[in-house]
């Protein structure tokens, strides 16, 4: 990155209103998961009613079923003359049902009042509109069905203005009519039952009960039946029943005003905005259903695909090894360009360790790129004369790597971060893959080396689960995205051939490996070259590596998106590796917040065990194959006890990292440069883990 490119990167703000967008959206998809929670899935805790701890009062079992008003204990009731039945139908309106007994009521010229639970008459307004258009009645049955009488009075009040509200929207009519739910004769107004009558009367219902279902038509009868099969046989043999004349509506029965008056133009857009709302979180909660499964199935299969490609990885390693007999080994000299900034806490166990290679013929060339402590000092007072130093002003690791290149003396160049440490047999292992004419760079194996922490357990794992068993299955899929800036080994024709390391994207070692795909040339992952390196020590210096990281992919993506559409090497790599990075790395983080919730949702409003245990199996599923890789890394498998916790925080915070740089893609946001702060602890992890480090290199 030259310095004038720096500049405009420091100057640049980076973007903010995206952060309260997303704040929003997660609002507002939480709120509506919580409101279709409530009005769906918590109705069955609200079914269950409590029994009566007392009877209800004298004047009320002696009333009745239509209680017009209450005064204390007293009541005003009406009951049906002689020969007249109210037809009333309690939930609803049901898509199946509640057309078959409009077509039944229709043919036999009698009418019935319907009382309606309001999230069912926002979900089928039309069959809402068709009730009153027909001549019938409607009365509230509350919005879920709840049991008032163990409801809370906030509760309470939901229920009956959320059904009122919605009735206005559908229809643009408020109704005076309730039945209570869970209830059907008058002495069912009982303990709690009968206070929670009393407030509702108090706010100007008539309450509906109903007459035994046994009463004889003759002496006039309230008649209640549900929307099922059942109720509709009944009503047939009800309205063939010669004891009844008159088949009604409550209030026509009755002789008193329609129950159903219009609403102002306010209030019928209220309730419209309710009805859209909860249609957009039915159709939400049902599409994130949909979601979860293919994203878990995606899940499965990524887990699966990554084990059994690393399977083959390893079956097929020797065709890469020294003494294969197709292949001859590889001892030419190698340039190793150490490109650095500020990095004076581990540029000399950088250094030394390139030295003590046991490949015969090491130059190490460091590129010091305008630091401003002694790290080109340090290098120079290596005094060994197999390394070079060479200073230039500050302009970006891009240009000092174009810089070392210019200088290096030998075909084979190995591109090296200041703060990572070799194993002694790394880089001969390294280079090894070159012996094929068509490998144009070889990845290695990069190592946590400061683990000590949870923040650095996270990253271990993080490495070789999902970065090392990633390149397995890229190897084997011959579409490797990325050769880390940590260890790499390239042809220095092959460089030259594309350009050099291009300044274009923040990801330069994936803009260079995509470039040398589309070149034609293969690119491998070499897993015995073990290169230690230092990882973010803070949550800050996370975010802002992956930040880097995660911008600098998806430019290079973006780069080279034309390579979709190519034959050969370039179009093969560009099919598998930049649509597994879209789907796996851009589109499920960018979704994940709200598929989290919606997880979330499920524990809370649906089925918990159910949920968890779809959880604790993924996880089982991942702990498996982590375990796995950790075994092919020849890991400790001690390091799994802090997974769990990973995805708590740490994959919150990876997708979090994807959201901020595509939003700052999007808006044109051109990022700045971020520095990690080095302590230099890789080379004490290296020299601690001697024996792992020997029992690979040996495989």
């Amino acid at each position: 990155m030259s310095r004038s490119a720096r500049r405009r990167h420091a100057r640049s703000r980076e973007p903010r209103g995206h952060w309260r967008l997303l704040a929003l959206t997660l609002t507002v998809v939480f709120a509506a998961l919580l409101f279709e929670g409530w009005t769906v899935h918590e109705v069955d805790a609200a079914k269950s009613r409590l029994p009566c701890t007392r009877p209800a009062p004298k004047a009320v079992d002696e009333s009745g079923p239509v209680l017009r008003r209450i005064s204390g204990d007293d009541v005003e009731s009406s009951a049906m003359p002689a020969r007249t039945v109210a037809l009333t139908f309690d939930g609803g309106p049901d898509p199946v049902w509640t057309p078959r007994l409009l077509d039944l009521l229709r043919r036999h010229h009698a009418h019935a009042t319907f009382f309606l639970f309001g999230a069912q008459a926002a979900r089928h307004p039309e069959l809402v509109r068709r009730i009153l258009d027909e001549g019938h009645e409607i009365g509230s049955n509350t919005y879920t069905g709840a049991d008032l009488g163990s409801s809370s009075r906030v509760r309470t009040a939901m229920e009956l203005t959320l059904t009122q509200k919605t009735l206005a929207g559908t229809a643009g009519i408020r109704t005076d009519l309730l039945r209570m739910p869970l209830t059907t004769q008058v002495d069912t107004l009982c303990g709690a039952e009968w206070s929670a009558a009393r407030r509702a009367a108090a706010n100007g219902y008539v309450l509906v009960a109903a007459d035994r279902p046994d009463r004889d038509p003759k002496y006039g009868m309230v008649r209640q039946f549900s929307q099922t099969d059942l109720a509709y046989a009944e009503t047939k043999d009800l309205l063939g029943n010669p004891h009844a004349d008159r088949f009604t509506t409550v209030t026509d029965a009755l002789g008193m005003p329609s129950a159903d008056t219009r609403v102002s133009t306010a209030e019928r857009w209220q309730g419209r905005a309710l009805i859209w709302t909860t249609t957009a979180g039915h159709a939400f909660t049902h599409a994130m259903i949909w979601v979860l499964l293919v994203l878990g199935v995606l899940g499965v299969l990524r887990l699966v695909m990554l084990t059994v490609f690393a399977r083959a990885h390893v079956r097929r390693l020797t065709r890469f090894r020294p003494g294969a007999p197709w292949l001859r080994e590889v001892d030419a000299p190698v340039t190793v360009l150490v490109p650095a900034y500020n990095e004076e806490a581990g540029i000399e166990s950088t250094v030394r360790s390139l030295l003590a290679s046991t490949h015969p013929y090491p130059e190490v060339i460091v590129i010091d790129d305008g630091s401003t402590d002694r790290t080109a000092d340090l290098a120079t007072w290596i005094d060994d004369p197999r390394v070079r130093v060479i200073r230039q002003p500050n302009s970006g690791k891009a240009a000092a790597l174009n810089t070392g290149l210019a200088h290096a003396s030998y075909d084979i160049v190995v591109m090296v971060d200041a703060d990572t440490v070799f194993e002694p047999d790394a880089l001969y292992r390294l280079v090894q893959p070159l012996a094929h004419p068509a490998v144009g760079a070889v990845s290695g194996n990069t190592k946590v080396g400061n683990r000590r922490g949870l923040l650095g357990r996270w990253q271990h794992l993080e490495y070789v689960f999902g970065f090392n068993l990633d390149r397995r299955m890229f190897e084997v899929l011959e579409c490797m995205p990325t050769v880390p800036g940590a260890i790499g080994a390239f042809r220095r024709d092959a460089l030259l051939g594309v350009g050099g390391v291009s300044e274009d994207t923040l990801a330069e070692d994936t803009d260079l490996t995509m470039a040398l795909w589309r070149a034609g040339w293969r690119v491998v992952y070499e897993e015995s070259a073990v290169a230690w390196t230092e990882v973010p020590t803070s949550l800050r210096q996370l975010w802002r590596q992956r930040y880097r990281w995660c911008y600098g992919t998806i430019q290079a993506m973006w780069k080279h998106r034309g390579a979709l559409l190519e034959v050969g090497t370039a179009g093969r790599f560009a099919r598998r590796g930049l649509t597994y990075l879209t789907l796996f790395q851009v589109v499920l983080p960018l979704i994940a917040p709200v598929v989290d919730l919606f997880a979330l949702y499920g524990t809370l409003f649906t089925d918990p065990v159910r949920s968890v245990g779809v959880w604790l199996a993924f996880l089982t599923v991942q702990l498996l194959c982590a375990g796995y890789a950790l075994r092919l890394d020849r890991e400790k498998l001690r390091a799994l006890w802090s997974m769990p916790f990973q995805l708590f925080v740490y994959r919150q915070l990876m997708y979090l990292v994807v959201i901020q740089s595509v939003f700052a893609l999007l808006g044109g946001t051109r990022l700045k440069w971020h520095r990690m702060q080095r302590s230099g602890t890789a080379a004490t992890e290296q020299l601690r883990q001697p024996v792992a480090a020997r029992e690979l290199s040996s495989r």
